[in-house]
């Protein structure tokens, strides 16, 4: 019998909920994660939304799927068909929408048997939906899409359990009232994000199902916050990475892989007994459920190219090591590519968005966790420097990355600024 997939996705939520160790209220995303996997070391392939999300539900780069930006602002598939939803639906999966997808500004474009209407995407509309859709008759084996507005700003306005006094800044932001006030507004967006997945789980377990399952809760990449969304930074591409469910994602059990969204896709081909799609880019990571691999990749890659701006950067990250490469030159920073709020607002007023940003920089992550002393020019790394070079030019060619052939325009009629 193959198993229902559940996914679970949110929005800007990186890796700050309880199960990597940080103090929000999270109990059920605590729950999922004491009876599933953690990942404690997974990447989307963009700190930006759609081109996250795209690649995820394709198995493919970013660039490789026409995604070069965001849905709304003008960008698209080029071929909708690469969709997770259109492969399990051609499998004989009963596929469905709950909520948000931002892949695209017509989801029946996406191969969804059923777009359960809800009156909003937000996490008190959209799980009650979905675990309606969970408790009717389910004939085949379904494909459940769950995507919540959480946490994108602007934030709820935080409640008494939301305290600033006593929440601490992101690690990339100074910590400060104004960056704390600004805080207890995710903890009070993550609250609702948690409510939801466990009206979802909730729901699951109701009907009986939940062992014939595949949970998979993620999100497509870091926090809105200064230097975290919107770079290829670690806090821009780490992500919260849960699954529960059949292939052996049991026990409450912790991984340190290197692992990529790209591998959810070849992972869910593997549990449901489909042949992979061509030009996939990613590995099943049931090798490393079964303990025939401990390690999955010796390197994981992402990408930046349109925001509101045009940004075009890549990277590659080692266990070690992070490689960037950013191919237009700036002498100061896309302030509209960090979204509005307390913590913008502090540091722009303090010279923040007149630093530039070096063309190639290289982050011992070992010793330099917070990527902030750049070792490209130090001659002891020179052969680090020299072999994520070839690593990155290896990445780009075998993808085609249309950078290899100068700047990459963006679609007539995007809504965008800065284009080549």
């Amino acid at each position: 019998m193959r198993p229902n997939i559940i996914y679970l996705n949110s929005h800007d939520t990186g890796r700050y909920v309880r199960p990597y160790g940080y103090s929000v209220a999270t109990p059920k995303l605590q729950q999922l994660a004491e009876e599933g996997v953690v990942f404690r070391r997974a990447f989307s392939a963009s700190p930006t939304c759609s081109p996250s999300r795209a690649a995820l539900l394709t198995g493919r780069y970013p660039h490789e799927v026409g995604m070069l930006g965001l849905s709304h602002r003008g960008f698209s598939l080029i071929d909708h068909h690469q969709h997770l939803s259109h492969v399990l639906r051609t499998a004989g999966y009963r596929t469905a929408l709950a909520g948000l997808q931002h892949v695209t500004d017509d989801p029946t474009e996406l191969g969804y048997d059923e777009i359960l209407p809800v009156p909003s995407h937000s996490a008190g509309d959209v799980a009650p939906a979905a675990a309606d859709f969970l408790a009717s008759a389910h004939e085949q084996p379904f494909y459940l899409e769950v995507g919540f507005f959480e946490t994108h700003r602007p934030y709820p306005t935080p409640e008494p359990m939301d305290d600033p006094r006593y929440l601490q800044s992101p690690a990339p932001v100074p910590d400060s009232t104004e960056t704390r006030e600004d805080m207890a507004g995710y903890s009070s967006s993550v609250r609702r994000l948690d409510d939801g997945v466990g009206q979802v789980l909730d729901a699951l377990e109701r009907a009986g199902i939940a062992d014939d399952t595949l949970v998979i809760c993620t999100t497509d990449h870091g926090l809105a916050f200064p230097n975290m969304k919107c770079t290829l930074s670690d806090d821009g591409i780490g992500v919260m990475l849960m699954m529960r469910g059949p292939g052996g994602f049991t026990g409450g059990s912790v991984s340190d892989a290197l692992v990529s969204q790209l591998d959810l896709f070849p992972t869910v081909c593997e549990i449901a007994g489909i042949s992979p799609s061509e030009g996939l880019r990613g590995r099943s990571l049931l090798t490393l459920m079964d303990g025939s691999e401990e390690h999955l990749h010796d390197a994981v890659y992402a990408e930046l190219n349109y925001h509101v701006d045009y940004q075009p950067q890549r990277c590659v990250r080692t266990d070690r090591y992070k490689y960037i490469r950013s191919f237009r030159k700036l002498d100061h920073r896309i302030l509209e590519h960090t979204d509005a709020g307390a913590s913008k607002q502090y540091l722009a007023a303090r010279g923040w968005g007149e630093q530039g940003q070096e063309p190639e920089m290289l982050f011992d992550l070992l010793l330099d966790p917070h990527e902030g002393h750049n070792l490209v020019s130090d001659c002891e790394h020179s052969e680090t420097v020299k072999g994520m070079r070839t690593r990155m030019e290896s990445w780009m060619r075998l993808t085609d990355d249309p950078l290899l052939r100068g700047p990459v325009p963006a679609p007539l009629g995007a809504n965008v600024k800065g284009a080549p």
